[in-house]
């Protein structure tokens, strides 16, 4: 009875530092899924989560990309550029906190996306207008109050021949270009691909600023 509770005891700490362990890796690879300046999961992680997502039934898939951002940075500086993306992802996050099943990314620069489920395509433009608007509200930075605008592109996956990742996003980069050339705002992939927009299904280029344009593409 004493060799085991010598055993028992000599085990503890070890099972402690296993336990500690799994803990710290949990950790690291919660972080490496996550960007570090937004705080939303990877394009990757994204990715995982949203196939699985799709494959349960209609979504909408979102592309959104800052307007003026460029002219943010040059004129106060890539704190406040950081400043602006941290509050992009707070916003696109309190935009969609009601909707369970989103999942949500920054893909890369001040380009983000989402994929929402949407059973009833008649509320895409409710989702498209209150997510444009939260986003493009004011923030504060340093004392100052700044803001950029944004253009959305959106694809609804019952529309599409298979619930394809790929091919909804993008047809909702190509929506989101379109808006971005309008002026910005938000539109919705209908009909045939804008294949006169895209290389390869991304932009060929960048134009417009914060707006309001709202129409289908």
């Amino acid at each position: 009875m004493n060799d085991v509770v010598t055993v028992l005891a000599a085990s503890g700490p070890l099972a402690s530092g296993w336990a500690a362990h799994g803990v710290l890796l949990r950790r690291r690879l919660s972080a490496a899924r996550r960007d570090p300046l937004s705080g939303l999961p990877t394009r990757a992680a994204f990715e995982r989560r949203a196939t699985r997502a799709l494959a349960r039934g209609p979504h909408a898939v979102l592309v959104l990309d800052l307007d003026g951002f460029k002219a943010l940075n040059d004129t106060f500086g890539h704190a406040a550029g950081d400043e602006a993306i941290r509050a992009t992802a707070a916003s696109l996050t309190d935009a969609l906190s009601g909707r369970r099943g989103s999942a949500t990314a920054r893909l890369g620069g001040d380009e983000f996306a989402a994929v929402v489920p949407l059973p009833d395509p008649v509320s895409l433009p409710w989702l498209l207008r209150g997510l444009h608007d939260e986003v493009t509200a004011p923030f504060t930075y340093r004392g100052r109050t700044l803001a950029v605008g944004a253009s959305v592109g959106a694809c609804l996956t019952a529309e599409l021949p298979s619930p394809s990742l790929s091919l909804a996003l993008r047809r909702a980069d190509e929506a989101m270009y379109a808006a971005k050339r309008s002026g910005g705002g938000w539109r919705v992939a209908d009909g045939p691909a804008l294949a006169h927009t895209t290389t390869a299904g991304r932009r060929t280029g960048r134009r417009g600023t914060g707006g309001a344009g709202r129409e289908a593409a």
